[in-house]
This record gives structure tokens, C-alpha cells and sequence, in this order.
């Protein structure tokens, strides 16, 4: 299966260079071009790709408004991949909230950008590991838990939420099967289990679900104290 792939970024250098890199990778197709916000939304509609790599920073139309209008109503297939220079943009908390599948840096490593497509394509979550912890701290500045998401939170089990607990705390699957005594086979059915009841679409929604729902609060370890021996 070959991963489609659109590349928004108002400077042509930059495309140029996404697209020779994506290009040269087999499983992978750079289907189209966008140099500001507004392009994007109308070549990401049109062609419907699997992934769309998009610079938060870009004139008249940024890529966080297009962001928010290409996944506002969920029909689209396409998933958003935030590209910046910046370690911790003021614009990532907000981008994962309209729906965004991940975040990375430009200057990145290519190898570690090749494999942040192939992870939002397949249907996980990428978020830079040199960023997630700002973006944590984000979240530790929210308001009160929102009572609606609350609610949704208390129909997940109690294995459930010791997987989300940890999903929020960044620990992979790999990590969490460890830290719970459970096969990576069972974390993956219960995060599948989670990404249903709560309605988003995959583990990047999920912690934000997390937090907004005030299951966790950044720097508190109580937080987690939970996701030990339940059953």
C-alpha cells in the first residue's frame, strides 16, 4: 500500500525537499503541493491523501485554521501531521485539539520524519519526543475539567483506564504491557476498546480527552498511582 501524501509549507525550498525525501521512500507518494493554508485545504479535499504534512506557520491562511477546517467534520480519510521549526509552538496544544495526529520538528532527523508518516498513516499518534513534555505542561494550565468529557471517561473500564492513564503519561505500548503485565496484543484491543467509547480517532485525541476530562493533571504522580493492579 503506497501512503499519499500532501506537503503544506509556504517556503518552495522546503517542499522540494519533503517531496524528494518522501519520494524516494517505496511505500510512499508526495500526491500534492500547498504553499499557504487556504492551498491546502483545497488540494487536501481534492486529492484526498492518507497524510498531510503541514507547517503551522504560513501566511493568510495558517496551518492550524486549515487544519481545523479540513478535520471539522470528520469525513475527510486525510490525517495532519504538524511540521514546525519552533520546539514548542504556541499553536501545537491547539492543533491536537481541532484533530491533528501529531507533531514534529522540521529539522528533524529525515529517518525519524519518514517514520512519523508512517505512524500517523497507520493509524497511530506522533508527537516529537523533544516536545512532548512542553506540551504536557500545556495541558497543566487548562481549566477545570469539562464535565461533558467526564462523563464519557467514567463508561471506560477499569483496565481501560489504567491504559489511558499511561497513554497520557507518553509510555508506548511496548511500556505499558510491561508496566500492567499484559500482552502488547491486549494494550492494542484495549486501546482500540478506548478510542470507540471516547469517540476520538487515535492516541494523540485520546490524551487530550484525558486531560480535558481531568482523568489526569499534568505533574501530579498521583495520577497514575492508579494504573497498578486493577483489574
Amino acid at each position: 500500500m503506497t501512503i499519499r501524501i500532501v506537503v503544506a509549507d509556504d517556503q518552495a525550498m522546503v517542499r522540494k525537499g519533503l517531496r524528494m525525501l518522501l519520494d524516494d521512500e517505496p511505500d510512499m507518494e508526495v500526491v500534492g503541493e500547498a504553499g499557504d493554508g487556504a492551498e491546502a485545504v483545497a488540494v487536501v479535499r481534492r486529492v484526498k491523501p492518507d497524510v498531510a504534512l503541514m507547517d503551522i506557520r504560513m501566511p493568510n491562511v495558517d496551518g492550524l485554521e486549515a487544519t481545523r477546517r479540513l478535520l471539522a467534520d470528520g469525513s475527510l480519510p486525510t490525517r495532519v501531521l504538524v511540521l514546525t521549526t519552533f520546539g514548542l509552538d504556541e499553536y501545537v496544544y491547539e492543533a491536537l485539539r481541532v484533530g491533528a495526529s501529531g507533531f514534529l520538528i522540521k529539522d528533524a532527523p529525515a529517518e525519524e520524519l519518514i517514520e512519523g508518516v508512517r505512524t500517523v498513516a497507520s493509524g497511530e499518534a506522533m508527537l516529537a519526543p523533544a516536545v512532548t513534555r512542553g506540551v504536557i505542561e500545556a495541558f497543566a494550565r487548562l481549566p477545570k475539567p469539562r464535565a461533558d468529557l467526564a462523563r464519557k471517561i467514567d463508561e471506560l473500564t477499569p483496565r481501560e483506564l489504567d491504559v489511558l492513564r499511561l497513554v497520557a503519561r507518553g509510555l508506548s505500548n511496548a511500556e505499558i504491557a510491561r508496566d500492567l503485565f499484559l500482552s502488547e496484543t491486549t494494550v492494542r484491543t484495549h486501546m482500540g476498546h478506548i478510542l470507540m467509547k471516547l469517540d476520538v480517532r487515535d492516541r494523540v485525541q485520546a490524551v487530550v480527552f484525558a486531560y480535558e476530562g481531568g482523568l489526569v493533571q499534568a505533574g501530579i504522580e498521583g495520577d497514575s498511582q492508579g494504573a497498578r493492579g486493577s483489574s
